[in-house]
């Protein structure tokens, strides 16, 4: 495990001066490096699968990609390439953009009943003319690295064994590499789709944490948000989670990845103080857009700790896709993976 317990967690009494004046007299929040935590992932998975390659098993990813959508592909060949990396064997396939639900039906059925494939990823959105709820649901549920299928859902709300969704297992995977304590301490999520405010409630309730979900109809937000040690922000929405919604000294987790273009937003997300930052700026300028999170940037000056957007959760969410194909190998093939983390 990586990290200091972060000190006073749970804890933290609130001073009589103005939040900006606690702020002032604070030290920025303690980064939480996920590009090193998912370094650290793939780095145990890797050796995972060089023990079952010893013993002629190699786990096996297939991924389905219809059409052409650019951000899609370029996510798609970074999971080939972490694939490769760690050892473990992977194919794509690409029907044209006129695929038929029909058509993409037979092919996860033929995924299903390939012994070498032992995870299948549907890469989403699909076209307009698909069923996606029915594709997805297609997926045999021992092959669903994605961990969307209801039977993974119902296995994750009664802790049994199955697979979870990657993006909410990279959340405790943070928090807990990170020494942060779960168990006893109030968490909020923003966020309630079933990719990741659902699931990662679910996972922080597991892990003995008194769970709050907000969503567009919560009254006073910034109220409720303020009361939690662990703030997870999961809403698409950049920069909203600003110093109003957190407590001093709590963890926040910035699931957000929103791409900003408008100069004006720019200058409203990294005006100055800690938030500002002469490479991004520099980036911007270049590019004309950047990468930010749904936590505004001065938010730096109030948490205790942070994960930055980006190489904050991102990473973990390729790494703990892989850990999911390992898993469900051992698991298909009758014997658990050691277990390297608590989801």
């Amino acid at each position: 495990m990586v990290g200091d317990v972060l000190d006073g967690l749970g804890g933290v009494r609130f001073s009589s001066r103005s939040p900006k004046a606690e702020a002032r007299s604070r030290m920025a929040a303690r980064i939480l490096d996920g590009s090193r935590i998912a370094s650290d992932i793939r780095n145990e998975v890797a050796a995972e699968v060089k023990a079952m390659a010893s013993g002629g098993v190699r786990p096996g990813l297939a991924v389905v990609l219809v059409g052409h959508n650019p951000a899609s592909e370029i996510y798609v060949r970074g999971k080939a390439k972490v694939c490769e990396e760690v050892g473990i064997y992977s194919e794509q396939h690409t029907p044209a953009e006129t695929a038929t639900t029909a058509e993409l039906l037979a092919l996860v059925h033929d995924l299903n009943g390939r012994d070498e494939i032992d995870g299948i990823l549907v890469q989403l959105p699909l076209p307009q003319q698909v069923d996606s709820k029915q594709v997805l649901m297609a997926v045999d549920p021992a092959k669903d690295v994605d961990g969307f299928h209801p039977v993974n859902v119902g296995f994750l709300s009664t802790q049994r064994a199955g697979l979870v969704p990657c993006t909410p297992a990279g959340v405790i995977e943070i928090l807990t590499r990170s020494n942060i304590p779960i168990a006893g301490q109030e968490a909020v999520v923003v966020g309630r789709s079933d990719i990741v405010g659902k699931p990662v409630a679910m996972l922080l309730i597991n892990a003995n944490a008194t769970v709050t979900v907000c969503h567009s109809k919560t009254h006073d937000l910034p109220g409720v948000c303020r009361r939690a040690d662990i703030l997870v922000a999961a809403i698409g929405r950049a920069g909203m989670i600003t110093r109003d919604f957190v407590k001093p000294g709590a963890t926040v987790i910035d699931v957000g990845m929103n791409k900003v273009t408008d100069t004006a937003e720019f200058q409203r997300l990294f005006a100055g103080g800690l938030a500002r930052n002469a490479k991004r700026e520099e980036t911007f300028r270049t590019r004309g857009s950047t990468l930010v999170g749904d936590v505004h940037p001065e938010v730096t000056e109030i948490a205790g700790a942070l994960t930055p957007v980006p190489g904050g959760v991102g990473p973990l969410t390729i790494a703990m896709l892989m850990y999911n194909t390992v898993k469900a190998a051992r698991m298909r093939r009758g014997s658990r993976i050691p277990e390297m983390s608590r989801v």
